[in-house]
């Protein structure tokens, strides 16, 4: 699925990331963050917030970014249509659980995966991991 005309998708947090680091920039990454400022809306799993700010806090402990730096980028992400879904622990158990197990991910990627699946959205990431689990289980996939 193109991101032209996308309304609502599950946006992983490796798309996210790649905002913070002109170095890792890429079209699917630019068109995503164009996609949401244009009021697109992102649904994300609960640990997403959780990795972007862990990403971020080694890339500064790295000295690859300033604190102020993080500061302004996660203000401006905060400010953006991405809706954060909670799950339950019968959730994490029963349903993402077996998916990571079938699809040889982690819980946290197939966390993003079986939301995807249960919201019947594309998937936005560059995990190439996820991106064959997300094929394999017929999730459409962004691309520009």
């Amino acid at each position: 699925m193109t991101v032209a005309g996308t309304r609502r998708f599950v946006l992983d947090a490796s798309v996210a990331v790649a905002w913070c680091f002109d170095d890792e920039a890429t079209e699917l990454t630019e068109g995503v963050l164009d996609l949401i400022s244009g009021g697109a809306e992102a649904l994300v799993p609960s640990i997403w917030p959780l990795e972007l700010a862990n990403a971020l806090l080694v890339a500064e402990r790295r000295k690859r970014i300033a604190l102020a730096k993080v500061t302004g980028l996660l203000l401006r992400i905060a400010g953006l249509p991405i809706a954060v879904m909670q799950s339950d622990t019968r959730q994490a158990f029963e349903q993402i659980m077996p998916l990571a197990r079938h699809q040889g991910l982690s819980q946290y990627d197939a966390a993003y995966l079986e939301l995807a699946v249960r919201e019947g959205l594309a998937l936005a990431t560059m995990d190439e991991e996820l991106r064959r689990a997300a094929l394999a289980t017929g999730v459409e996939l962004l691309s520009v």
